[in-house]
């Protein structure tokens, strides 16, 4: 079998790096005719060879111009834009789309390249020029295009862009239920492997934006399995991953979310700067939450680096060290910096702890109502979720214990059914805490006794730190070990060498010699073994 063969097998069975080489060495041996040229260019894209790719687009565009193919022409040139944009490099791409414009003007008379034209137009018209009316109406053009030739491609892209334009005007179910519609054929394997992927990577993205939880976890486990069923696709996998790691956090299953985060952050191949970023940013949400703060930093420090800022997480880990005032300025900074209501509800929540630890209830009060308006409008019970946790904290904090159980209750019913059960235990820390102020210390005792089973579950340091030891646990821990002590004291009578434990609670394997050290001389013992010994007398396992 020829390479050029062999690259047009490839291609055919989706194994995109082997297309992408096998068809590069025929090139090089002879140059590939247009067609080949195009599957070049798809796989190089697909296989994560990005420069590869654009350099075989600019070559099919030759060949079509040269050809007087002008509609041809057109269709190469708009997917070099669209790529470049996606890139980031506006000029460069504007130009290529101004071009792919006049060779369709040169052409005259209607065709399905006008209505490809209208979905950046729709997204510079959304996100550069704030204006979802004008989106709303290019993306509705496109998407009678695409149907009128039967392009499920352009139509699946199209109202993509129109059930983003819905939402951006308040319309947000009318709007969801066009991104479902753009999601099937792409679900059901009938648009092309590119547009696959950016329809997917879109419509989660859109969707975690906008809080529709249920369908971000559906759209991004279809995702996962479209990408899984494709071991060389290196284009969409970085974004795919960063989506599951926020999906895997969410519903609690922290271990596999570090896990993906960091793949992407270690992957070069095809990965976009904005999904390293987002990678580095997830590692220090789940690091800050295990207690391990010094990774937690670095973390946040390289999603800085490559463009992410790094808030509200950074903030929240600064609160964390026990400094209020820097975590109070920080976040203060981030919610004014941010003029959108529904970005701004990233920040406000963490505002509301944040200062309330820093004793600026007047600027918590603040926030919470921010929280409160934008929720109030929005009609989603996710954001209803956050106001009522912000509203409840803040009563709490206020001395209203009363007033603080009906807010707090009914975030933590949302919280349960979305399945979402850190966020769920923080609200039990603090009805234990409204219940003890109000002199019920059995129902107190029961809420406590719940949030540290999942806190101990998920490794969650800090928060097992902040809730302190349950008195059974005290009367079983004679020797005064802290709850990340007792944990690690459990793996080691497991059996767990020292980096074994490490990799387990993702802390370097320097702070677990730390604690093991702290431990043996807390319960007086020189050995593994007898600290094994120890933890079996005392009922620690």
């Amino acid at each position: 079998m020829s390479d050029l063969e062999r690259g047009r097998a490839s291609y055919a069975c989706r194994a995109w790096l082997d297309a992408h080489m096998a068809l590069s060495k025929a090139d090089r041996v002879q140059p590939l005719g247009v067609e080949d040229l195009e599957r070049l260019a798809w796989s190089s894209e697909l296989a994560g060879h990005e420069r590869d790719a654009l350099a075989a687009w600019e070559r099919v565009h030759d060949a079509h111009a040269q050809a007087g193919d002008a509609l041809a022409a057109a269709r190469a040139a708009f997917w070099l834009g669209f790529h470049l944009l996606n890139s980031g490099e506006a000029g460069r791409g504007t130009g290529w789309l101004t071009r792919s414009r006049d060779s369709i003007e040169r052409h005259g008379g209607d065709c399905v390249e006008r209505g490809y034209l209208l979905v950046p137009a729709a997204r510079e018209m959304l996100y550069r020029k704030n204006d979802p009316a004008a989106a709303q109406a290019a993306a509705l053009e496109a998407v009678a295009c695409g149907d009128r030739f039967g392009d499920r491609d352009l139509a699946s892209l199209a109202r993509m862009a129109q059930g983003q334009a819905e939402i951006a005007l308040g319309r947000e179910e009318a709007g969801i239920a066009l991104l479902d519609q753009a999601m099937l054929p792409a679900t059901g394997g009938h648009l092309t492997p590119f547009v696959t992927g950016v329809v997917y990577c879109a419509v989660i993205g859109c969707c975690q934006r906008i809080y529709a939880l249920d369908r971000a976890r559906e759209w991004t486990m279809a995702l996962a399995a479209w990408c899984d069923a494709q071991p060389q696709l290196a284009a969409f996998n970085g974004a795919c991953r960063v989506h599951r790691s926020e999906v895997l956090q969410f519903l609690g299953s922290w271990a596999e979310a570090i896990e993906e985060a960091r793949l992407v952050a270690q992957s070069s191949a095809g990965t976009a700067p904005t999904d390293t970023a987002s990678a580095c940013y997830q590692q220090g949400e789940i690091l800050r939450l295990r207690g391990d703060f010094a990774a937690a930093e670095e973390a946040y420090r390289e999603a800085s680096q490559h463009g992410r800022a790094p808030q509200p997480g950074l903030a929240l880990l600064r609160l964390a060290q026990g400094k209020p005032e820097a975590a109070a300025a920080a976040i203060r900074q981030a919610v004014a910096a941010t003029g959108n209501p529904l970005t701004r509800t990233r920040y406000l929540p963490a505002a509301v702890e944040i200062l309330i630890a820093a004793d600026d209830l007047g600027g918590a009060e603040e926030a919470a109502r921010d929280l409160e308006r934008i929720a109030s409008h929005a009609g989603n019970p996710v954001l209803d979720a956050m106001a009522a946790h912000a509203v409840g904290a803040l009563r709490l904090a206020r001395d209203d214990a009363s007033a603080a159980i009906e807010p707090l209750r009914s975030s933590f019913s949302v919280w349960q059914q979305v399945g979402a059960p850190y966020l769920a235990a923080r609200i039990r820390v603090l009805l234990a805490k409204a219940l003890e102020a109000l002199g019920d210390d059995d129902g107190a005792l029961l809420e406590r006794d719940a949030a540290r089973a999942v806190f101990r579950e998920l490794g969650a340091a800090s928060d097992l730190t902040a809730i302190g030891t349950s008195p059974r646990e005290a009367s079983a821990n004679p020797c005064g070990l802290t709850s990340r002590e007792l944990h690690v004291l459990r793996l080691l009578a497991s059996g767990r060498t020292n980096r074994a434990i490490s990799q387990e609670l993702f802390l370097s394997e320097k702070t677990i010699d730390r604690h093991v050290s702290n431990i043996f001389m807390k319960i007086d013992v020189h050995t593994r073994a007898a600290a094994t010994a120890f933890a079996y007398e005392h009922k620690l396992v």
